[in-house]
């Protein structure tokens, strides 16, 4: 059964409950469809979904309520309500039994969203929303989430092949070992195969002076020990999982954006090995937030 409430606090404290799946909406068709999504994530993992829409409206200072000439549905603070209640409702539908509540947050949604997941297992955002300009293939608040929340994001696009594997990015970064623990969980609960690619090259651009110190066979035995190692160590953790491993010569980008092509899920880390440091979003990442075609999880490690 869905409940929804109003918080005057400030987001970021966890509710009493245990784990949570978060999931926000603003009413858009993009966010209904990550709701129904975290939804039955939350059922998979046998924990409660909040769904919470930001109302921003309490910033501006103007008038929340009915105007007295009006109907008594409409003043912005019920419209609000009116987008929390059918998230909780199509929430509910999508995977009964799982316990759902709603929360309708003074502010802004980036900032309520990242705050609110201090404590989540995962949030769930849809890849466009109600404020977005018709030219742009991801919205601001996933991509913002995908590099700003306290836990792991998945951002639900593309179509997706229900019965396709769960695809993890390996390449040895601290971000990618942690999605490596996500990826063994998501095939376990949704009862998938999981397929671990590394995509290697002896160059990877203009700047790169790896083909200059180290042959095609170095590079490839040094990719195929990070894959290897990286199954190691999760294997213990994740017995009833099994995945494959597929070392692939080509860019990463190149490479995953094929592989989500038949895959239910791609799961990866933040930033990966190559880039600057102080990016909190590698260009792969990102690239797979706007062009992938399937939903993608994005994994951030413990030091963020």
């Amino acid at each position: 059964m869905g409940r929804s409430e109003e918080r005057a606090a400030a987001p970021g404290t966890t509710t009493a409950g245990g784990p949570f799946v978060l999931v926000g909406t603003d009413g858009s068709s993009s966010a209904l469809g990550a709701v129904e999504e975290a939804a039955r994530e939350a059922g998979r993992r046998g924990v409660r979904l909040v769904v919470v829409h930001a109302f921003i409206w309490p910033l501006f200072r103007v008038d929340l309520e009915p105007s007295v000439y009006g109907p008594t549905e409409s003043g912005l603070r019920r419209q609000a309500q009116i987008v929390l209640d059918t998230a909780v409702a199509r929430a509910g539908a999508a995977a009964p039994g799982t316990e759902v509540s709603g929360e309708l947050i003074p502010g802004e949604p980036l900032v309520v969203l990242a705050t609110r997941s201090r404590g989540a297992e995962l949030v769930v955002v849809g890849s466009r929303g109600t404020g977005g300009f018709g030219g742009l293939v991801l919205g601001s608040v996933a991509v913002h989430l995908a590099a700003h929340a306290e836990c792991p994001v998945l951002v639900v696009r593309g179509r997706g092949e229900p019965d396709g594997p769960v695809v993890l990015a390996v390449d040895g970064s601290p971000d990618s070992d942690a999605a490596v623990d996500f990826a063994f969980t998501e095939a376990r609960v949704r009862g998938a195969g999981l397929v671990a690619v590394h995509a290697w090259t002896p160059r990877s651009g203009p700047g790169d002076l790896t083909g200059l110190f180290h042959s095609a066979e170095q590079v490839h035995e040094e990719a195929a020990r990070v894959l290897d190692a990286a199954l190691a160590r999760a294997a213990d953790r994740h017995p009833a999982v099994e995945a494959e491993p597929r070392l692939v010569r080509g860019r990463p980008r190149e490479v995953l954006l094929e592989e989500s092509g038949s895959a239910r899920l791609v799961v990866m880390g933040a930033r990966g090995r190559g880039g600057f440091a102080g990016l909190l979003l590698g260009s792969v990442s990102q690239a797979l937030l706007h062009h992938a075609r399937c939903p993608v999880a994005v994994v951030r490690g413990a030091a963020g």
